[in-house]
């Protein structure tokens, strides 16, 4: 322990995970971390965070791990595999997903948890990869309130609006409420641009008068500009939005909901991948719309 505070484990390095981890690092946690390729933690490691090779070595040391990975098939591996998490935390620990993934995979890793003596929470993120940097995310948490309340403390280092939403797998479920809005208004998005550009109108004066009024979104204000510079870097993958409709989809299907919108933007997203842009921001949007 260093200062009384307990040493936390960081699994997933990526765009989100690398700046969530160095805004742990920089509230005074001892930190270790491990991602499939090691260069993505130089920058991490410089700066004091700890190397390990694998989940498990991160387990074994670690108080609190917390997960922000690709798919749930490596949520999977990371928690429930042979040599995963589960199997090497201390009993008492704290593991913490915050990958957007499969409400009942969320209550699958609760329940193996609890078997063990571990306590468990899901809490996926929005915001993208400014919000990571800014440690100003969107963080809904799935679990039990005494170990969401534990937490907390970390929590408020990555983000800003930090929501308890009730029993595992409630995080995952609210993020698909999220992911849901954010599809339909995406296309709208980036219509408003299109239109814009081809009625002769600025679109960056267009955002000054649209993005405060009714028609204000978190998309409108942070990716609209990017569209227009032809800005399509990811802050948050193509690829990775295709998984989490592909989640909602299904959900929404076992609970008899229709959800039209939901299913034209992923099919729109599916267009995008089989072009080749599974890697780009899902801003790339607007480069379909605006053919």
């Amino acid at each position: 322990m260093k200062n009384d505070k307990p040493i936390i484990g960081f699994i997933g390095l990526g765009v989100m995970g690398n700046s969530m981890a160095s805004n742990i690092l920089r509230g005074g946690y001892d930190l270790l971390v491990y991602n499939r390729t090691k260069s993505k933690g130089d920058n991490l490691i410089a700066n004091g965070a700890k190397w390990r090779d694998t989940p498990a070595d991160v387990a074994k040391e670690a108080d609190i791990v917390i997960s922000i990975v690709g798919y749930p098939k490596d949520v999977e591996e990371v928690y429930l595999g042979k040599d995963g998490v589960l199997e090497n935390i201390r009993k008492d620990g704290i593991v913490v997903d915050m990958t957007t993934s499969k409400p009942s995979l969320a209550k699958k890793i609760y329940n193996e948890a609890k078997k063990k003596g571990v306590y468990s929470l899901d809490a996926p993120v929005s915001g993208g990869d400014v919000g990571a940097k800014n440690g100003a995310l969107s963080i809904m948490v799935g679990g039990d309130k005494e170990i969401f309340e534990k937490v907390l403390p970390i929590f408020k280092l990555m983000g800003k609006n930090i929501v308890w939403q009730g029993k595992a797998g409630s995080g995952q479920h609210t993020k698909m409420c999220n992911q849901i809005a954010i599809a339909g208004n995406m296309m709208g998005v980036c219509e408003t641009i299109a239109y814009a550009e081809k009625s002769g109108l600025d679109p960056e004066r267009v955002l000054k008068s649209i993005e405060t009024g009714a028609a204000a979104s978190w998309s409108l204000s942070n990716l609209a500009p990017r569209m227009i510079k032809g800005d399509f870097e990811p802050g948050f993958y193509v690829k990775h939005f295709i998984k989490d409709m592909n989640i909602a989809l299904s959900e929404a299907k076992d609970m008899n909901l229709e959800t039209p919108a939901l299913k034209l933007s992923k099919s729109l997203y599916d267009e995008l991948e089989k072009e080749g842009k599974g890697d780009c921001g899902t801003q790339v949007l607007y480069k379909l719309i605006d053919k």
